[in-house]
């Protein structure tokens, strides 16, 4: 009698074994057999749109180092000559908000460095920098005349800009959508299909103009000419297949 009792229950658990596991693969095979779906067509192409501008305004970087004995000596003559050359530049037209400080040190000058002894210190040089903005671009090198003149033996860094980038960029950025059209448009004529609308458009990247530099350490300010820059951008566009 209790042999047969086991045998049941042996009997009843390999059945509540065997239900559990297809339970458990019942969803997995109904998964496995739903329809994947089915990925919309498109062509995808890369466009690319450029214009040429001539810059609006400049920004340029002038200054001047000095040296003294102390770090008041060298402070006092490095203000002497930056008040000169504030002078000078706005009697060159420029407005006092257009001048900013962009750079300021005061750092200690040591002698014997190459020597076994140790270093000795000698004085201080004194580091002043501004940030000037010229609105009218044909003024760049009278600008630096006067400065150079006043008494700056740090200038350079000139950097021609657009007052309305964004503006300027979107007619390149019309280019660039045309430009992925016109691909799109041959691929889908290859390939025997009908161009749909725009699906999506991703702008990878748009270039803008670097800075332009020179140095001149009292001397003459070289010819200045701000010429055209070229403004470009770059998108990835998706098109829909027409049905």
């Amino acid at each position: 009698m209790a042999i047969a009792n086991r045998a049941e229950k042996c009997a009843l658990r390999s059945a509540f074994l065997a239900a559990v596991i297809v339970a458990a693969m019942a969803p997995a095979r109904a998964q496995e057999q739903e329809p994947q779906p089915v990925p919309p067509a498109r062509i995808i192409v890369s466009g690319e749109g450029s214009v040429r501008a001539a810059p609006d305004y400049a920004r340029i970087s002038v200054g001047a180092t000095t040296q003294g004995a102390t770090a008041k000596a060298a402070t006092d003559a490095n203000s002497r000559l930056m008040s000169a050359i504030a002078a000078a530049l706005r009697d060159a037209g420029i407005a006092p908000n257009d001048i900013q400080t962009s750079h300021f040190s005061v750092q200690p000058v040591y002698t014997n460095l190459q020597s076994s002894s140790p270093p000795k210190l000698s004085g201080f040089s004194v580091t002043d920098q501004v940030a000037v903005t010229i609105r009218r671009i044909d003024k760049v090198g009278d600008v630096l005349d006067r400065a150079i003149a006043a008494g700056a033996n740090d200038v350079g860094g000139v950097r021609f800009l657009h007052a309305d980038l964004s503006r300027m960029l979107d007619a390149a950025r019309t280019a660039a959508l045309a430009d992925a059209r016109r691909k799109a448009e041959l691929y889908a004529h290859a390939a025997g299909l009908s161009l749909g609308a725009v699906s999506w458009v991703v702008e990878d990247q748009a270039t803008v103009p670097q800075p332009r530099f020179f140095a001149a350490r009292a001397t003459a300010a070289p010819p200045i000419a701000p010429g055209e820059d070229t403004l470009r951008v770059r998108v990835t566009v998706g098109f829909d297949v027409a049905k």
